[in-house]
């Protein structure tokens, strides 16, 4: 048994603050209740997704996106959870008292994630030319995509989480200090496919994919050499196909607080009341995307081009683009100094969690 509060939140809890309760437990659902504490539903990070995807608002509550109607087990019947848990392929139940209140959750040893085959078809394109500017001065001496976060250079933990989904090969596009990225996957001897593609000049997030001679007959998925997505990259490739998207933007909550107090006045312009320091949702993109390999033959030969051009060129001809949403923390960015700190203190606690 753990704690149950990280477990358990109230109907009115706003669903960007669900998404935050949800990284902390990373049990994967809540438990909604009431104001008088009675279990009333559950909360997914499936469920939120699908929110997000019919609304784009996060700053609702989350009784608007809860499951209804929950499986649980009563405190006089506790012993039959591990049964109950197991034919209902559920991974945690709350346990309930006559009333409707949760005074404990079953929820068993978490085993750890199992290796999967799902990417085994799957390139992954990652963008890794930039000189890393930001990032001065460690970027005088090692490329941006060696930055070691916790003694793992970033590019190297970004390449193994693709590969604990079964993704083989790995399609790096190079120019800055390029040889001794070369030198270093030597080194390493990886279990899966490194190919290294020569970007001679600066193309821009997306020119460089041109490059590579290689067709593909399945989406492949394009990113950034300096952020770590934590999504389920599984679930992201099923999203894509169910949705029969031709791009997929994997995007991320941004919770943005003014560091001011908003006047709010009337017509007369008289003060009519004071917002203090309020805060903004916003859908960012992080830089991740899946593409259907027939999209790749849009970005023209040798020219700056970038994914940001693609997408305007895509919505020109009306392909569909669609979004897979993220929390926060799950979008870990270390493209200047005070967001590699953040990387490196979220992986941290989300290792202490797991």
């Amino acid at each position: 048994m753990k704690k149950t509060s990280k477990y358990i939140a109230k109907q009115d809890m706003l669903i960007v603050d669900a998404m935050q309760r949800l990284d902390e437990n990373a049990g994967g659902v809540l438990y909604i209740v009431d104001s008088e504490d009675r279990l009333i539903g559950s909360l997914s990070d499936g469920d939120i997704r699908r929110w997000i995807l019919r609304s784009g608002d996060v700053r609702t509550t989350v009784d608007q996106a809860m499951q209804a109607g929950v499986r649980f087990v009563e405190q006089k019947n506790r012993d039959n959870a591990s049964d109950v848990l197991i034919k209902n392929k559920i991974t945690s139940l709350p346990i309930v008292d006559d009333e409707g209140h949760i005074v404990d959750i079953y929820i068993p040893r978490k085993k750890q994630r199992e290796t999967s085959d799902a990417l085994k078809k799957t390139a992954v394109i990652i963008m890794a030319g930039g000189e890393g500017t930001r990032l001065y001065p460690y970027t005088k001496i090692l490329p941006k995509p060696l930055i070691p976060i916790d003694e793992v250079p970033i590019l190297e933990r970004i390449m193994n989480r693709f590969a604990s989904y079964g993704a083989e090969d790995f399609y790096l596009i190079v120019n800055y200090r390029k040889e001794m990225i070369r030198s270093y996957f030597y080194d390493l001897s990886p279990d899966y496919r490194v190919h290294f593609i020569d970007e001679d000049k600066p193309l821009g997030t997306a020119g460089g994919i041109r490059l590579i001679g290689d067709s593909f007959d399945e989406p492949v998925i394009v990113t950034n050499c300096d952020t770590l997505i934590l999504a389920e990259y599984d679930q992201l490739l099923q999203e894509h196909k169910s949705a029969k998207n031709r791009m997929t933007i994997v995007s991320s909550v941004k919770e943005t607080v003014m560091p001011y107090g908003i006047l709010h006045v009337g017509e007369d312009g008289s003060v009519r009341s004071i917002e203090e320091k309020p805060s903004y949702s916003n859908l960012i993109n992080t830089g991740m995307y899946v593409l259907d390999p027939e999209l790749l033959s849009y970005i023209p030969e040798d020219t700056f081009f970038h994914m940001t051009d693609l997408i305007e060129v895509l919505m020109e001809k009306g392909e569909s683009i669609g979004m897979y949403p993220i929390s926060e923390n799950s979008f870990l960015d270390m493209g200047e100094f005070e967001q590699m700190q953040r990387m490196e203190r979220l992986l941290s606690e989300r290792v202490r969690i797991e």
